[in-house]
């Protein structure tokens, strides 16, 4: 009882930390597009690469059932559903270490990596498809330690509800398909399993052509040749990526990167068959996200920083560290970094001239701290009718959408200037 306790807590430190830390304004990228679709209220009737289906049905949901704008009921989505993500790595990581301060260590590293902070901050899919992503890890990791069948069952069902949050999460699949492998002995559950797996997968492509729309609909999109474009690059720019991608994972998980590392080998040693599970979709999730030819590619390695994190706790557990237990507290220090990296760069001439090409949205404050209060709409940049120095126009376009939308509803400019 004393794990669901502990669980209990985290979430309820989270949701203070990410409400406290949450906008202030709706900030720029992809968040006025999703309050705005949540705004007008129409239910997805179809489930596209891009239109994040089970993400906008939920908010709108919550919209309808609480009597609250779009605007506060995606930052409630957002903001539980992240808090909830983090108590599910606790329980995972104590299913598998057994061990309650690797457990919680683990819980505070991941619930403080920037990428997962961040998006905790603002108004996008992430953190609700990291959510069930999470219960997938859960679930698979349980039906190894705990030998308990239903879990063979709930693997699938938890991987098949993400795709209708998030596509990319196809690249899971692997490690879906060597997980049942390993289980194939569980004959009953294992094809269950499967055909649990496969009646919400292609259930994708079944609604998207009743409405219509074509069989790639589900995991293509006419917005753009992101795809496409990953495979145009040259060389050089390959190396930069994988560098960067591990610029990403030094800053989510700073000097406990060694003990994600220290984890893997650890695993490795002690369950191989959970190790290759894990390590296939660690693998297609990394090497996707890092050649993924977008400019915030940085959030598409969410699935692997959880499988990072659960490893950090694993690490963690080994007998070699337990000396470490009293200097766990560090873990809490992970915020002081952000501000002190933060610091360093503005004490630079680059980071000077950054800061003041991305003054519009926020300088470098949107780019290397995680929280978000206190931060600079979209809508009041827009109704100011001011310039950014970059091409930002499929922002803009949305916000002047979602303005008029809402000055139909009896808001002032002024009002809207808050929102």
């Amino acid at each position: 009882m004393n794990k669901y306790l502990s669980a209990v807590f985290l979430f309820i430190i989270f949701l203070g930390i990410y409400y406290f830390g949450s906008f202030s304004k709706i900030p720029f990228a992809d968040c006025i597009g999703f309050v705005f679709s949540a705004e007008k209220g129409i239910w997805g009737t179809t489930a596209t690469a891009t239109n994040h289906f089970l993400y906008i049905n939920t908010v709108i949901l919550i919209k309808n059932l609480a009597g609250i704008n779009a605007i506060e009921a995606s930052r409630f989505l957002v903001v539980s559903s992240s808090a909830a993500t983090v108590s599910v790595i606790y329980l995972t990581v104590k299913s598998i270490s057994k061990t309650e301060w690797t457990s919680l260590t683990a819980a505070f590293v991941f619930g403080f990596s920037f990428t997962f902070w961040r998006n905790a901050e603002i108004i996008e899919v992430y953190t609700y498809n990291s959510l069930w992503v999470s219960l997938f890890f859960f679930s698979m990791i349980k039906s190894f330690t705990e030998k308990k069948r239903i879990y063979i069952l709930l693997s699938s069902l938890f991987l098949g509800i993400s795709l209708w949050l998030h596509i990319q999460n196809i690249l899971l699949i692997p490690a879906l398909a060597v997980f049942l492998f390993y289980f194939r002995n569980e004959k009953k559950y294992a094809v269950v399993s499967l055909l649990i797996f496969t009646a919400l997968f292609s259930s994708l492509f079944i609604l998207n052509i009743s409405q219509g729309l074509p069989f790639k609909s589900a995991y293509s999109s006419d917005r753009g040749t992101w795809v496409e474009d990953s495979f145009k690059k040259d060389t050089i720019q390959y190396v930069k990526d994988f560098f960067q991608s591990l610029g990403y994972l030094l800053y989510n998980f700073n000097l406990f990167t060694y003990f994600g590392i220290t984890g893997i080998l650890l695993l490795y040693k002690n369950n191989k068959n959970m190790f290759f599970v894990f390590t296939v979709g660690a693998l297609c999730v990394y090497g996707f996200s890092t050649f993924y030819a977008v400019s915030d590619n940085y959030v598409f390695f969410l699935p692997f920083n959880m499988i990072f994190a659960l490893s950090i706790g694993y690490g963690l557990s080994s007998i070699k560290y337990a000396s470490l237990r009293k200097f766990s507290w560090i873990c809490l220090l992970i915020p002081v970094g952000y501000l002190l990296v933060y610091k360093v760069i503005l004490l630079t001439e680059k980071g000077k001239e950054f800061h003041a090409f991305k003054e519009y949205k926020g300088g470098l404050n949107y780019y290397a701290l995680p929280w978000m209060n206190n931060n600079i709409g979209i809508l009041e940049f827009t109704i100011d009718k001011k310039q950014a120095p970059e091409t930002i126009e499929w922002m803009t376009s949305s916000s002047i959408e979602y303005i008029e939308l809402l000055k139909s509803k009896g808001y002032t400019e002024e009002q809207i200037r808050k929102l």
